[in-house]
């Protein structure tokens, strides 16, 4: 019997952020392990080499390939030595999958400064730095794949005021735009994935408590409230969708952005 061709076989896939801050599926685990079932090698970063131990035991358990990295993407020097341990690793980089991220809350009085520059070298300058140092590495062999993170906040209000989130977000969806026309012709492809509110490990642990005073039940029933479909989605489908824009079947798309929100930001109110 014929046995299908896995979508990412002899890939290498940088994943940045595959930890995860508790159980369940965050973007970055489910990226990791979803990758390695089709056949990628994963270089996994995360800036707390512990959030990944369970992403590892994960893939382990079906015979994956996972090498665990500690960076700080928002570091040029520490990008740098991902980019290089990445290298020395495998031999080359296929895929990067820029997943660091996370809000913060507060509009422009009551968010202090300090924490507006953070937010916007947390979701921002990160994926500057990642694609300044690999896709050289990308243009060398003509080929490459890069799926950016960014979030429906970056074209609508979700809900929550978080102005540093949103304008750091906006900007990663015009810098993917950017620079996939910049090197369209190079045979890199760039694009975004704008996850809605998805029920991510995230969620529990920061924004019941920023959000909800610590009642995750009454921020999982007004997020649920806001989304047409009947069920909130979780990491898994940013993993299927980065597999998608990841994958050779994405060779004609570049530029845009893949709204992952059961219907969120369709909706008129």
């Amino acid at each position: 019997m014929h046995q299908p061709t896995l979508r990412l076989a002899n890939k290498v896939a940088i994943i940045t952020g595959a930890g995860c801050v508790g159980p369940g599926w965050g973007n970055g685990r489910a990226t990791a392990v979803r990758f390695a079932q089709e056949g990628a090698m994963v270089f996994a970063v995360d800036i707390d080499a512990q959030a990944m131990v369970d992403t590892q035991k994960m893939i382990s358990a079906f015979g994956g390939d996972f090498t665990p990295h500690v960076a700080d993407v928002t570091l040029a020097e520490s990008v740098q030595s991902m980019v290089q341990a990445c290298l020395d690793r495998y031999g080359n980089i296929d895929i990067l999958i820029n997943n660091v991220g996370g809000p913060a809350p507060g509009g422009p009085v009551s968010m202090s400064e300090a924490t507006f520059d953070a937010q916007l070298d947390l979701n921002l300058k990160s994926v500057f730095l990642t694609c300044k140092y690999v896709i050289p590495v990308m243009e060398q062999k003509g080929a490459g794949a890069i799926v950016n993170i960014a979030s429906i906040s970056g074209i609508r209000f979700s809900g929550a005021a978080q102005v540093g989130y949103a304008v750091s977000k906006a900007g990663v969806i015009q810098f993917g735009r950017v620079v996939a026309i910049e090197y369209a012709k190079k045979g890199i492809r760039i694009n975004s994935i704008l996850p809605g509110q998805l029920h991510t490990p995230l969620v529990d642990a920061v924004l019941a408590k920023t959000q909800s005073g610590g009642d995750l039940e009454a921020l999982l029933k007004r997020r649920q409230a806001r989304i047409p479909m009947p069920f909130v989605g979780d990491g898994r489908d940013t993993a299927n969708a980065a597999l998608f824009l990841a994958s050779d079947e994405a060779r004609f798309i570049t530029g845009t952005e893949l709204i992952v929100d059961g219907g969120m930001t369709a909706k008129c109110d």
